[in-house]
């Protein structure tokens, strides 16, 4: 997008002049024929470079569905294409989007096919996507593939941001443990085991811990910051190559409780990203590939790899699924009958029905547990600062 200097006559025939941000100089004429102006002439305006802030203002899963939503109800309106996209120029919020959706327009209208201009955008409209959108173009069913893809984009979105805020509150409350306890060790503790060490009294083994810890911090809190980000700068390397990304997923997998929760999230993603495709048209073999890319975990996704192998072998979809620990046999079962019937859209929406419930209740019951947790830590934190410091300070007082 490009800011344009314009000169037009209103419609009291008033030269008029100003300045409006659009794609091209084209777009200038149409925006200002829209407010009922008359084009004399149009410039670009020189602007000062700027820095690169785009990333400031990422396209989010909430933006794409408003977007495909929009253009579902416009396109179902017998809209064309083309007019529908500049029209969602102007209703779109952000700022990458509405470039990016302009840009598609131009190529839209200069001959391309809106699945090959998205696929141009990675970034923004990943092959799950596309995918369905092209299966839309295919079968003239746009209208109906965009608003399904919404409402299955909505969905996913709401499950993520419900598990993500319940884990807000919990890791709010351990970051603000982390921060108060190295305040303390580091500026209180040291004032408070003065007196004791001063005394030169028999201090009790968890009172020395404390104060040998509080020294240490006080000396090298530098070295300390430095390794937290040196493992965090660690841990970000290793996980970004395919065997630590592969390690770190089977991980999270075995984790105690959340493990469970997290391959219950897995399964909803893959279950409803199929569910997604095949209702828009989308061959099993190709679902299965674009599934594969979109479940996120590395374990699934080989396990998917190989059901892509013994499909296109002619062999049944939960032939490799029926064999896996990390999928519920009801799945399996649930899955060879949707093949038998010819119903694989009906069973993969009851399973992503199903076990989206469950991972709502698990969430649900996981906040619940996680406040009488969180209360038992800060007491155990309290009675560790107490035991060390506040009891022998105690006992000294008595003495006299």
């Amino acid at each position: 997008m490009a800011i344009f200097k314009y000169k037009a006559l209103n419609k009291d025939k008033e030269v008029q002049s100003g300045m409006v941000e659009a794609a091209s100089e084209e777009y200038v004429g149409e925006i200002l024929a829209e407010k009922g102006f008359s084009v004399i002439s149009v410039s670009e305006a020189s602007t000062p470079q700027k820095i690169n802030l785009s990333f400031l203002n990422r396209v989010k899963i909430k933006d794409v569905v408003i977007f495909s939503r929009q253009f579902s109800v416009l396109i179902s309106a017998n809209v064309a294409m083309v007019q529908a996209l500049k029209i969602l120029v102007d209703q779109t919020i952000n700022l990458n989007l509405k470039i990016a959706v302009s840009e598609i327009a131009d190529e839209v209208d200069a001959g391309s096919n809106l699945s090959e201009a998205l696929s141009k955008r990675p970034n923004i409209f990943n092959n799950f996507y596309i995918s369905v959108v092209k299966s839309g173009e295919t079968s003239g069913k746009l209208d109906e593939v965009l608003n399904y893809l919404a409402d299955e984009m909505e969905k996913d979105y709401d499950m993520m941001s419900k598990i993500r805020g319940a884990m807000i509150y919990p890791a709010f409350i351990l970051s603000a443990l982390l921060v108060v306890g190295a305040v303390m060790m580091i500026f209180v503790i040291p004032k408070l085991t003065a007196v004791l060490t001063e005394s030169g009294a028999e201090l009790p083994i968890s009172t020395k811990i404390l104060i040998g810890a509080s020294g240490f911090l006080v000396k090298y809190w530098w070295l300390v910051l430095l390794l937290a980000v040196g493992l965090a700068a660690g841990f970000r390397f290793y996980t970004n190559r395919p065997q630590g990304r592969r390690q770190f997923d089977y991980l999270k997998l075995k984790l105690p409780i959340f493990g469970h929760l997290f391959q219950l999230i897995y399964l909803v993603r893959f279950t409803r990203s199929m569910n997604t495709l095949i209702v828009g048209g989308v061959t099993i073999a190709n679902s299965l590939k674009v599934a594969s890319e979109v479940v996120g975990n590395k374990i699934y996704q080989e396990l998917i790899e190989e059901t892509i192998k013994e499909v296109e072998d002619g062999n049944s979809i939960s032939s490799v699924f029926i064999t896996s620990d990390t999928i519920p046999k009801m799945v399996s079962q649930m899955l060879n009958i949707g093949e038998k019937t010819g119903k694989m859209d009906v069973i993969l929406e009851k399973i992503t029905n199903f076990y989206g419930r469950e991972v709502s209740n698990m969430v649900t019951n996981l906040m619940t547990l996680m406040e009488p947790i969180i209360m038992i830590l800060m007491g155990l934190a309290v009675g560790v600062m107490v035991a060390a410091v506040i009891l022998p300070m105690y006992n000294m007082a008595t003495q006299f």
